[in-house]
């Protein structure tokens, strides 16, 4: 009868074994589904950089009509358009040095953060400069044209207007030509002039230019700073085996998975 009662024991226990090595294996198993998706959402920097290419072409969000969505839109003004085609991509290849999941899961002190946003600034601010001919967007021949085209004709209209209050006629015909004719020998150089001009105007946002790329850089070492983002995912992580299966924890609570407590008492052994 004790004999019996001994194997009856070890068979409960044997049961009650096998069902937590089955929980803890649906628990990892529910782990290797979830934590993907995880990492993956954590450590994806794709959209940051891909708006950041957008925004850097000159490109705006607006809401679509059909689909009542944001979506991005070249710009309609070519003021907008700071950096050439080889100074965006320049810039997009520098920054993706930093702004990617190996910076992420680095562990850095404030002061190395700061030492390397020193020699990135200074760096990459030195070498727009060095090659700021072709960072930048250069205005066209026809961009340059419609500005002088305007100046003429606010030129005339303050003409006519000095006209009207010195009691002149005005002849609109007769201004336009006399303008035209104190042009004459100059368009090349104002052309030239309103060139360097509008060049200069986009030379005056590089600064906050570089300011905004440094601050997404440093924004990506901050995530580093004492190894955070790997905490983060561990803690992420942890979760998961925790609560990911939605199965209960048996350190937690062997009380649940001990066929002996069922009924409100304790596991004993029968006595032999």
């Amino acid at each position: 009868m004790f004999e019996q009662s001994n194997a009856d024991w070890i068979s409960a226990n044997q049961s009650v074994n096998d069902t937590v090595r089955n929980n803890i294996e649906l628990s990892q198993l529910g782990q290797q589904v979830e934590n993907p998706s995880i990492v993956k959402d954590q450590l994806s920097l794709g959209e940051e950089l891909n708006n950041i290419h957008y925004l850097l072409k000159g490109y705006t969000r607006e809401v679509n009509e059909d689909t009542k969505e944001l979506e991005w839109t070249p710009p309609k003004n070519d003021d907008l358009k700071i950096l050439s085609n080889y100074g965006i991509q320049f810039i997009m290849n520098a920054i993706s040095w930093y702004i990617n999941k190996n910076t992420l899961l680095s562990n850095y002190d404030e002061d190395t953060i700061l030492a390397k946003m020193e020699d990135f600034a200074n760096d990459l601010n030195d070498a727009v400069f060095m090659e700021y001919e072709k960072v930048f967007h250069y205005p066209s021949f026809e961009q340059c044209k419609e500005v002088l085209m305007e100046r003429l004709k606010k030129k005339a209209q303050i003409k006519s207007f000095s006209m009207e209050l010195l009691g002149k006629e005005v002849v609109p015909e007769k201004i336009d030509q006399e303008i035209l004719k104190e042009m004459e020998g100059r368009v090349e150089k104002e052309i030239e002039k309103i060139r360097e001009q509008l060049i200069k105007d986009k030379l005056k946002r590089f600064a906050i230019i570089i300011r905004e790329i440094q601050d997404a850089v440093h924004s990506t070492y901050l995530r580093a700073y004492q190894g955070m983002e790997r905490s983060s995912l561990r803690r992420n992580t942890h979760i998961t085996e925790t609560h990911g299966t939605g199965l209960v924890n048996p350190q937690t609570n062997p009380r649940s998975l001990n066929p002996f407590k069922w009924f409100g008492g304790e596991a004993k052994a029968p006595r032999v």
